[in-house]
């Protein structure tokens, strides 16, 4: 009998259970699960597909009535709050069934980017110098932070709330960027030490034996030298951006053999300081002077065949559907 295996995805508004998903397959924003579930049905799993918007009570009724051996989880939003994905996980744990990628608890940790550097900063991990601007209390420039700073959303991803505007280099204008915030995100704003230097992207795949992917990294083309390179929301997601400006995600290159072996090192304690399962991307930065700095950890990072984790692992010789089949194997050994 073909095992079975029920794809939980995430959707912007409500579909009914049994739903075909024709429409949504054939626009690029549901890339990832196409290819997912094409992958799957190739390896010859029994695959039924969910998404769930704002209830919960659709997943239950479909685990009670398909009884899948497995879960595969890309659910990243609940309810239009990026941060309940932890809470989706959470029911996953408690329905006893084994489901891919992170925990409920490395999510938590992932999603505070605060909690994160915490944990890296006690482990002697280095990270940007931050300050946390909870909703509701004073905002100042604290004697700990210098600037310039990069001010961003607390708990939100993919660079959401993040542009040329998020650096800031004096008190009114930290003070300006964290009501932005708190106002327009309904959320926490967290203030760290603007690294200069080089952006990578770090992917590893693993339980206990873990394997480093080739590092990627974000080049920023004919980016004005007098602007901060950040990767803003545009210089991730607006096509148009990024052509202008010849902005490009690429394989690293002259990275000097020690300093490569120095970010394998690091983000391998990382991945294992904050005890990840399955796959996670770190974002860091190498400083002029080789100072390698976590700027995030992502859990449950993209798995889209074109996004850095999924073009790591093919360079490694890891085709697409063998990188699905290792995320299953992982799940069923947690």
């Amino acid at each position: 009998m073909r095992k079975k295996i029920l794809l939980l995805c995430d959707s912007p508004y409500p579909v009914e259970r049994g739903y075909d998903f024709k429409e949504e397959f054939s626009h690029f924003d549901w890339d990832t699960e196409r290819e997912i579930y094409r992958t799957l049905s190739e390896c010859g799993y029994k695959v039924k597909i969910l998404a769930i918007c704002d209830d919960i009570s659709p997943l239950i009724e479909e685990v009670r009535e398909f009884r899948p051996q497995i879960i595969f989880n890309l659910v990243e939003v609940f309810g239009q709050k990026s941060y309940l994905d932890k809470n989706v996980a959470s029911v996953l744990e408690m329905l006893g069934i084994s489901y891919t990628g992170a925990s409920p608890r490395n999510l938590l940790i992932c999603c505070d980017k605060a909690l994160t550097k915490t944990i890296l900063n006690f482990h002697k991990i280095k990270v940007p110098q931050f300050y946390t601007f909870y909703r509701g209390r004073r905002v100042w420039l604290p004697k700990c932070l210098k600037v310039p700073l990069i001010v961003k959303p607390l708990s939100d991803e993919a660079s959401r709330g993040l542009s040329q505007a998020s650096v800031v280099d004096n008190q009114d204008s930290l003070v300006e960027r964290v009501k932005f915030i708190h106002n327009n995100f309904k959320g926490d704003a967290i203030a760290e030490e603007y690294i200069d230097g080089r952006e990578f992207y770090v992917s590893i795949l693993g339980n206990s034996h873990l394997k480093v992917l080739p590092i990627r990294e974000l080049k920023f083309g004919k980016f004005p030298e007098d602007e901060p390179r950040i990767a803003t929301y545009k210089a991730k997601w607006d096509y148009d951006y990024r052509k202008r400006w010849k902005i490009k995600n690429v394989f690293a290159r002259g990275l000097p053999a020690t300093t490569e072996e120095k970010i394998k090192k690091v983000c391998k304690r990382a991945y294992r300081v904050l005890n990840m399962k399955s796959y996670a991307r770190f974002d860091i930065r190498v400083s002029p002077e080789g100072g390698i700095y976590i700027l995030e950890a992502n859990a449950n990072p993209s798995l889209d065949p074109d996004d850095e984790l999924a073009e790591s692992a093919k360079k490694e010789g890891i085709r697409y559907k063998d990188l699905i089949l290792k995320i299953i194997d992982f799940a069923q050994k947690r």
